[in-house]
């Protein structure tokens, strides 16, 4: 264990032997993480994933940086199919220690699939796409969006407690199991999963007891599922009775077809009629949810094929990578074969943004050639610069000795010469402009004295 003061090893004294900090609390924090640590391990060898996230919170919160801890519940998250919060805490361990930590695996393995990783995401839109809908009640819009969820992403278990909620709603007893069992199985004591296990085992057991009723001159008994309530006992009718009795059945019967029977088929007609309605607005809702979906994917594959296209761009362009090492390559075989001058030229082509993007050994061999190349390609374009110079070439001169300086910065008798040259054209501007360099950038040099003197000539015959 390290001293949280000054990082030395600690004995079994309760203050640091090297600089003295108090460490007695520290050592119970450092030991409660670990504790709640190997406790989140016990649970997640024996699948209780929830519990294992738990402790192993609980182990972060005593200890942020217990790296083994914070890469653990990075896995669980991974195993219940939270992509998004087990990438989460594999990036915040990375940030803590970047060397010689093993997420650097996880993270790999993840992002070396890109197409997953979007099928992923997506998966995500369509379970909360999923939890819009029950709440709109359009349940069977929201189990072909889970569907589609647990297609992708199998371990996703909030998603298979949704659907098996639904299940539990609309009485499929053993879909709901069946989903409840699978979700188990990832995951063997989540909370949700064992309460909704609890309501479906309660859900089977109740039983319906039909009771028959008894009561004062009448019996009621079951045949089939129609009820039968007869009269105890029968009185003998006389004949005006029985017509009277006749004439009341007529009417009651006119009464319950005029005001029961008709308006009953009537409702049930616009029940039936809006039933169909309602099918096909959810199948026209789904349709339109497979639109989205597809051109959703559509517009990922355009934006994948852009960046893909740009990537190749930079690469093969003008200015890509690409033209980058054909150019060093070139540059090398140029001086090689003691054309220090052409392999200048073809250095200079190089953008430097692309050499500090590249790796480490085209910066190696670009640094080592450009200061070999430069620096004898400057003594060369000077000799050929000063050379003009001397036989009155002055444009000629002008052009070399500036890729001299351009390549030497400390080059003060090429800069000189320049301005000279620019001097002899007549040029006393740009003579006047590349004096002034001369003793701003070369003070107190055999240049600077020279070009103070040539200065006040060119200024005279202004």
């Amino acid at each position: 264990m390290k001293c949280w003061n000054c990082g030395a090893d600690l004995t079994a004294h309760d203050f640091c032997t090297s600089c003295g900090a108090e460490v007695k609390i520290y050592k119970t924090v450092i030991c409660l993480s670990n504790r709640y640590y190997n406790e989140g391990l016990e649970k997640a060898k024996v699948r209780d994933l929830s519990g294992a996230v738990t402790c192993l919170k609980q182990s972060l919160k005593y200890n942020k940086k217990n790296i083994q801890a914070r890469n653990l519940l990075g896995l669980v998250y991974y195993e219940m199919g939270e992509i998004v919060a087990a990438l989460s805490e594999w990036v915040i361990s990375k940030n803590m220690q970047s060397k010689k930590n093993i997420v650097d695996d996880y993270i790999k393995a993840v992002q070396s699939n890109p197409a997953k990783l979007e099928e992923i995401n997506q998966s995500i839109k369509k379970y909360n796409l999923a939890l819009v809908y029950c709440k709109q009640e359009s349940i069977d819009l929201a189990i072909i969006q889970l569907k589609k969820v647990l297609l992708v992403n199998p371990k996703l278990i909030k998603a298979r407690q949704l659907l098996a909620l639904i299940y539990l709603k609309n009485e499929e007893y053993s879909l709901a199991a069946k989903e409840l069992k699978k979700a188990e199985e990832i995951d063997s004591n989540n909370t949700m999963t064992l309460r909704y296990l609890r309501e479906l085992e309660l859900v089977r057991g109740k039983k319906v007891n039909v009771v028959s009723e008894k009561k004062e001159n009448k019996v009621t008994y079951k045949v089939g599922n129609d009820t039968v309530i007869q009269p105890k006992e029968y009185k003998e009718s006389t004949g005006m009775s029985t017509v009277i009795n006749i004439i009341i059945g007529l009417v009651l019967g006119a009464a319950l077809v005029g005001y029961i029977v008709l308006p009953t088929k009537v409702q049930m007609a616009k029940n039936d009629a809006d039933k169909e309605i309602k099918q096909y607005s959810e199948q026209v809702a789904v349709k339109n949810a497979a639109i989205e979906d597809l051109e959703a994917s559509i517009e990922g594959l355009k934006v994948k094929n852009k960046d893909i296209q740009s990537k190749l761009d930079e690469y093969e362009g003008d200015g890509g990578a690409l033209n980058a090492y054909d150019a060093l390559l070139t540059a090398s075989n140029l001086y090689m074969d003691g054309k220090s001058t052409e392999a200048a030229d073809a250095i200079s082509s190089i953008d430097p943004e692309i050499v500090n993007s590249a790796k480490d050994g085209f910066k190696t061999m670009y640094e080592k050639l450009n200061g070999e190349v430069m620096s004898k390609a400057a003594n060369e374009f000077y000799d050929i610069g000063y050379s003009a110079y001397a036989n009155g070439r002055y444009e000629d001169a002008v052009t070399n000795l500036q890729k001299a300086y351009a390549m030497d910065a400390t080059a003060s008798n090429a800069l000189y010469y320049t301005g000279r040259s620019y001097q002899k054209m007549g040029d006393n501007e740009n003579a006047a402009k590349v004096f002034n360099e001369v003793m701003e950038k070369f003070p107190g040099t055999k240049e600077a004295a020279n070009a103070k003197t040539n200065l006040e000539s060119v200024t005279a015959s202004q």
